[in-house]
């Protein structure tokens, strides 16, 4: 089987975050997040693959390649105008319509069993299967409503919780036949939830949710993006972390290559340390900090719930909380968390910092 990952995304929630980096180059854990879309691919054996690309295309080009060093066969399909996520993959009919095939958006983090949820598509005989899963916050979701046999009978674009028929959130994965190309018009913008799928539904034909109750998050926000981070730090997701761990003060340190850790740094919570990264001497390390590459952390910082992009610096006795520091900056010593201008009261701080030197 084959498998496409939607990659055009502009990522524009994720501004200014997004301005140099596509959306799907966005790092979790220091590992672009749609590498690990693309590792979990792999785990369950889909090697040959397909992305479109839009904002940015040479960045992920470089990025992978032909795919070789991850172990998989990967071609890009450049849209210079955006058509859609279904228009997306109607662009890439010949390559995906020899058999069975699934759709992941390129904003996902998840460890769903794939093998299972395809396996659960062919033994019902849908043409069309939806990877769902039960959340809290019917609000910020496409809502799925299934009958006893786990069709889907309608749809709810983020209902108010009590107009909500259902708490089971479309995923972004899809499980698809390639009669569904069928059912698309040949060209324009065409999407998935508001489109394809209630037609299919409206139309009878047999459109399946599949529920997994593993770890599922759409890192297209802000603070979702920062959260993503801490919990696959805290290992509520299975997917690799880059670094060797080891344990500081009962807590868990991953350490990448040549990274140094001073042992006058007091660490108070879980870390990822980059490659070539350094804590100096006094620095103190609270709840979930996730250091990119290259990055040093100068004398009497204090990082509590933080994420910095590679390439930094924070200068000493600069405190930071609740913060993303985006890559190649320097933060200025003494600088404190609330002096820079949140995105809205609910967001993590986005450090606006001069580049680095």
């Amino acid at each position: 089987m084959k498998a496409m990952v939607l990659a055009a995304g502009v990522g524009s929630r994720l501004d200014p975050l997004t301005a140099r980096v596509p959306k799907p180059l966005v790092p979790i854990t220091n590992t672009p997040v749609i590498e690990h879309i693309i590792r979990l691919l792999k785990k369950h054996n889909y090697t040959d693959l397909i992305a479109n690309l839009h904002h940015l295309p040479e960045q992920l080009k470089e990025h992978f390649q032909d795919g070789k060093r991850f172990g998989i066969d990967i071609q890009f399909r450049h849209e210079s105008e955006l058509s859609g996520d279904a228009g997306g993959v109607r662009s890439c009919a010949d390559f995906l319509n020899d058999g069975t095939f699934l759709v992941l958006m390129g904003d996902l983090l998840t460890d769903c069993d794939l093998t299972r949820v395809v396996a659960e598509h062919k033994k019902k005989g849908a043409l069309a299967s939806i990877a769902v899963k039960k959340v809290p916050d019917v609000e910020h979701f496409g809502v799925v409503v299934t009958d006893e046999n786990g069709l889907i009978t309608g749809f709810q674009e983020k209902p108010k919780k009590e107009e909500a028929l259902s708490n089971l959130a479309s995923t972004g994965i899809y499980v698809l036949e390639p009669e569904i190309f069928k059912y698309m018009p040949k060209d324009g913008v065409y999407g998935f939830g508001r489109q394809l799928f209630p037609m299919l539904v409206e139309k009878g034909a047999p459109v399946l949710g599949i529920e997994f109750e593993t770890y599922w998050s759409d890192v297209g926000t802000i603070s979702q993006y920062r959260q993503s981070n801490f919990d696959a730090l805290n290992c509520l997701v299975n997917v690799d972390i880059q670094g060797k761990k080891t344990d500081v003060n009962g807590h868990t340190v991953y350490m990448g290559d040549n990274a140094v850790l001073d042992k006058g740094a007091i660490v108070e919570g879980n870390v990822l340390l980059g490659a070539n990264s350094e804590i100096r001497s006094g620095a103190r390390l609270q709840g979930s900090v996730v250091i990119g590459d290259n990055c040093v952390i100068e004398e009497d910082v204090v990082l509590n719930n933080v994420l910095i992009w590679a390439n930094s610096r924070v200068q000493r006795g600069a405190q930071l909380e609740n913060s993303i520091v985006g890559d190649s900056s320097v933060i200025a010593a003494n600088t404190k968390h609330f002096e820079v201008t949140t995105m809205d009261q609910s967001s993590p701080q986005l450090l606006c910092a001069k580049p680095a030197n």
